[in-house]
Order: C-alpha cells, then sequence, then structure tokens
C-alpha cells in the first residue's frame, strides 16, 4: 500500500474514484485562544496492489504536540477489490470535520494508520495571527 494524497483542506470529496481537493493547507492564523477553525477536511488516497486486495482497517488521529488526540480517533474499515485485468487500484477516504477547537498555539499532527501500522504523519502548524495595528 502507498500513500498518494493526504492532506488537510478546506473541502474534498470522492466520487468513482476521483478525489476532489479544495485548498490544502498546513498552518491555521488564529486572533486569539482557545479558537474554533469552522471547517476542514482530510483526504487520503491510498494505492494497493493486487495482492492487497481485501479487507483494510484505518485509523486517522488529531493530536496536539504532546500526543494527545484533541479529537476522538476515527476508526474505519474499507475492502478494496481489483479487476481482473488491474495491477493495482486505488481507494479514498474524506473525513469532513466541523467545529475543530483549537486550545493554543503549536504544531498538531494528523497521523494515519493502516492495518495497524503508522504508515504518514501530516503536521499542522496553529499559528497566533498579527494584531492589526
Amino acid at each position: 500500500m502507498q500513500v498518494e494524497v493526504f492532506a488537510i483542506c478546506d473541502a474534498a470529496t470522492s466520487d468513482n474514484g476521483k478525489l476532489n481537493i479544495l485548498g490544502s493547507f498546513d498552518t491555521i492564523w488564529v486572533r486569539q485562544f482557545p479558537a474554533v477553525y469552522p471547517h476542514c477536511a482530510i483526504a487520503v488516497k491510498m494505492r494497493f496492489q493486487a495482492s492487497e486486495k481485501g479487507d483494510h482497517a484505518i485509523i486517522v488521529r488529531f493530536i496536539d504536540e504532546d500526543g494527545h488526540n484533541i479529537l476522538p480517533p476515527a476508526n474505519g474499515a474499507f475492502s478494496v477489490s481489483m479487476p481482473p485485468d488491474q495491477r493495482s487500484t486505488s481507494a479514498d477516504i474524506v473525513l469532513n470535520i466541523q467545529a475543530l477547537n483549537l486550545v493554543k498555539p503549536g504544531e498538531y499532527a494528523l497521523e494515519l494508520s493502516v492495518d495497524g501500522h503508522n504508515t504518514i504523519s501530516l503536521p499542522l502548524f496553529v499559528r497566533s495571527a498579527p494584531q492589526p495595528a
């Protein structure tokens, strides 16, 4: 399995194997803390080889600098099927997040685990916005 896309973004959809991503970012600027980020999405596209067809488990965690969950982990399962004339196929996952609570500035992380293996980690920097003069 190979992760082709792992992004935090303004919005994402998946339709018939087409992953659509709008506004990928790695930094959120906040005027005061605690803050609520109204909406964002996590977009994932994974590629599986023919030998990897079957059931898979996925966990996405959103953690702070101390490794504490800032959202409950998203646990899921999916099945990969392979057309007989293909040697690989992809699977898309979109997770929408509403009202993301950001208590303090710092480096947060999104972590993706597939079948019990930590696969990839993505930083999210939360910074204090400069105050207007």
